[in-house]
């Protein structure tokens, strides 16, 4: 249990510490006075500030995958196996997206975490990004489904064109805010996500996506 704690408290302040200075400006030493533990608890547990680093990485990305994952089948149910392109690309980018932006989440440690692996590329989270890719083929399969005349070179390009669209959001939300004078909406989540989903189907399909109504509020009046 105390080892169960001490673990803990290193994930938690490292997490703190990056989200809050980057993965460049903390060094060990820094996690351990601040997790109150001593230098030898972090090689104990991780070995290194490298796999530290790719244990907080995965654990968020694990959460996020295992959301797109759940949308995808979800859709894929509901299209009794062959799940529309926009629900296909709705399920890829939307997790991520709520996951890091919006009023409930920007300020949270784990957004602002994810936030900065999308931002600082450090060797670890490169890779592990270029080696954790079972999760991607799924959504390249389901999009061969939805779109059978499509070229496979093509769907992987729109595959990799709405996982950068995303996160180029995610990356300079604020310079985006600031460039447009507020009139794109960084607190509108649901519409970003049918912003990059529109672009991609038609760069996929050559036509437009019916925009989706926002979800309707029922007040107390109206019930």
């Amino acid at each position: 249990m105390a080892s169960d704690h001490t673990r803990a408290a290193i994930l938690n302040a490292a997490e703190r510490l990056y989200a809050d200075r980057g993965f460049g400006d903390v060094t060990l030493r820094d996690i351990v006075a601040a997790a109150d533990v001593n230098l030898a608890a972090v090689n104990y547990h991780f070995g290194s500030k490298d796999e530290l680093i790719a244990e907080l990485f995965v654990t968020r990305s694990l959460a996020t995958n295992r959301e797109r994952l759940n949308e995808l089948k979800s859709a894929e149910e509901a299209g009794g196996g062959r799940a529309s392109i926009e629900s296909i690309l709705r399920a890829l980018v939307g997790p991520t997206l709520r996951g890091c932006l919006g009023p409930d989440r920007e300020r949270s440690t784990a957004a602002r975490f994810m936030i900065r692996a999308s931002i600082e590329s450090v060797p670890p989270i490169r890779r592990i990004k270029n080696r954790e890719i079972d999760h991607l083929r799924k959504f390249a399969a389901a999009m061969r489904r939805s779109l059978p005349d499509c070229s496979e070179a093509d769907l992987y390009w729109g595959l990799h064109f709405a996982l950068a669209m995303a996160h180029q959001t995610i990356r300079d939300s604020e310079r985006l805010s600031k460039l447009s004078e507020g009139l794109c909406d960084l607190n509108d989540v649901g519409g970003m996500i049918e912003r990059i989903v529109a672009v991609s189907v038609m760069a996929l399909t050559g036509r437009e996506v019916e925009k989706k109504a926002p979800a309707r509020l029922v007040t107390r009046d109206a019930r």
